[in-house]
């Protein structure tokens, strides 16, 4: 009984050494490592603690103020020089008059475009607007208080010999100074060169058409009494016997403004 019980006491000493790991290994094989849990910790990489970025404190932001109602842009005054002088002359001026606004301008242009002047002598003679409007924008750019260094005055620049001409032909009183009156000179006067022309040069023809011209340059009576309004009876005369317009650039000038005008727009 005594030795049975040492047999089983040595058994069981060799069961708990078996148990340290030799029990189904090789005994050639090393025996795995054993980390402590001290040793497992530490060897874990460290890391940087996340940190989250501050959250931005709302931007308080303020309503767009309303758009200002805005007022109305003034009306660009008109010029107070002609389109056509690049440069005032030194000698020509403005008087101190308040000038008449070009609407009003225009419509006593019309009104001196629309007359017969001359019912017995020429009554097919008649004048047209688009000529009479053309040489007025030429020649002051419809403006009624600029005089010239020849001494013309205001709208059509109608010179005093020229207005005591008229005058003293027709039994008129025609006052230069009053827009109303220099239209109606300007006019009469475009009128008496194309019966004057008309008689010397054209058979008694007054047909002012455009179509009766070849060009702006050809001696036809329209440009004969543009060109005359600009040179004087005097230039014509010369002109005649070689039929070239003593100032062919003028007549070029009044001709394109008769089709197309900046003062349409009034």
């Amino acid at each position: 009984m005594a030795r049975r019980l040492q047999v089983g006491a040595a058994l069981a000493a060799l069961v708990m050494v078996g148990g340290c790991g030799l029990v189904g290994g090789d005994d050639n094989e090393a025996a795995a490592p054993v980390v402590s849990e001290t040793t497992a910790v530490a060897a874990e990489p460290e890391f940087e603690p996340i940190t989250e970025s501050p959250t931005p404190s709302p931007t308080v932001t303020t309503a767009a103020p309303k758009p200002k109602k805005t007022t109305k842009a003034p009306k660009a005054a008109e010029p107070t020089q002609p389109a056509f002088w690049s440069e005032l002359p030194a000698c020509a001026h403005y008087d101190k008059t308040k000038p008449v606004a070009k609407k009003t301008v225009k419509k006593a242009l019309k009104s001196a475009s629309s007359r017969v002047y001359w019912r017995t002598e020429a009554p097919s003679l008649k004048l047209n607007y688009p000529l009479v409007k053309a040489i007025a924008w030429q020649e002051s750019g419809w403006q009624t208080n600029i005089h010239n260094c020849d001494g013309g005055t205001g709208v059509m620049q109608v010179m005093p010999d020229t207005v005591d001409f008229v005058n003293n032909r027709f039994g008129l009183e025609y006052d230069a100074k009053d827009y109303k009156d220099n239209a109606y000179a300007g006019a009469n006067y475009i009128a008496w060169f194309t019966r004057w022309a008309g008689q010397n040069y054209f058979k008694e023809n007054y047909n002012l058409n455009t179509s009766k011209c070849k060009s702006h340059t050809s001696w036809c009576l329209l440009n004969v009494v543009i060109s005359g309004y600009n040179a004087g009876q005097g230039a014509i005369e010369a002109a005649a016997e070689t039929k070239t317009l003593p100032n062919p650039e003028y007549v070029a000038a009044v001709r394109s403004l008769m089709s197309r005008c900046e003062c349409d727009q009034f």
